[in-house]
């Protein structure tokens, strides 16, 4: 089978089955933190300063920031969606080395840093300390259950930091001035908001693309130990 249409099958099939999951919505949100940092992180990396960062239920999130205007707030803009689809990717390399630990380890880390430092909203604030308590007990007092839950949390941000780029080309067609991160490159560059969010969905399913074939090729390895 082609490697896209099996790419695309599969992220079908996980949107859908996810959805049974009791309590999945709670956990979408973690592709929406990873998204937040990434503006964060690259507006500090870019000497700017981070003001607050607001977590909300509905799984969108806003970073407020200063930076200088110019290429500096083009960088920052494209963070977002890369660095959400970036983080997926490191989620499933770290499960075929067999190293899932250091990726909750990762995610708190993250979630700490955001909590302790940017976060203010309610919603936020309890979602981030719920995520590493959770993880915590994971880690230490329920770690044969680890795995399958770094598994579940690996897919769910697979998912969504695809779908999340596909919704954001169907707002920049649409209502092209409400595309989030795309308006924001539109009125920062000559592209128009279309073209970015295109941009965005395609370096998405490249990093699924990569991402899934780390996890077929692990899982062969796992059912044939000689081949290794």
């Amino acid at each position: 089978m082609n490697k896209w249409l099996k790419t695309l099958l599969f992220l079908a099939g996980s949107a859908l089955l996810t959805r049974f999951i009791p309590f999945s919505s709670l956990f979408r949100n973690l592709d929406t933190m990873f998204h937040e940092f990434g503006h964060a992180l690259v507006t500090l990396l870019l000497s700017g300063s981070v003001l607050r960062i607001e977590l909300y239920a509905d799984h969108s999130g806003v970073t407020y920031s200063a930076i200088e205007a110019g290429s500096k707030a083009i960088l920052v803009s494209l963070s977002g969606y890369t660095l959400a689809s970036l983080f997926s990717l490191l989620l499933f390399y770290l499960y075929t080395r067999g190293r899932y630990r250091w990726g909750l380890l990762l995610a708190s880390g993250v979630a700490l840093i955001m909590l302790v430092l940017y976060v203010r909203g309610g919603f936020g604030m309890i979602w981030l300390s719920g995520f590493i308590l959770l993880n915590l007990i994971m880690l230490l007092v329920w770690p044969k259950a680890g795995k399958y839950y770094y598994l579940f949390l690996a897919f769910l941000t697979l998912e969504e930091s695809v779908t999340g780029t596909l919704f954001l080309v169907s707002a920049a067609a649409l209502t092209p001035g409400r595309a989030g991160d795309a308006a924001n490159l539109a009125g920062l560059t000559p592209l128009p908001a279309i073209v970015w969010a295109l941009l965005f969905f395609v370096f998405s399913l490249l990093c699924a693309k990569w991402a899934l074939g780390f996890f077929f090729k692990e899982e062969r390895s796992r059912r044939n130990p000689i081949s290794r």
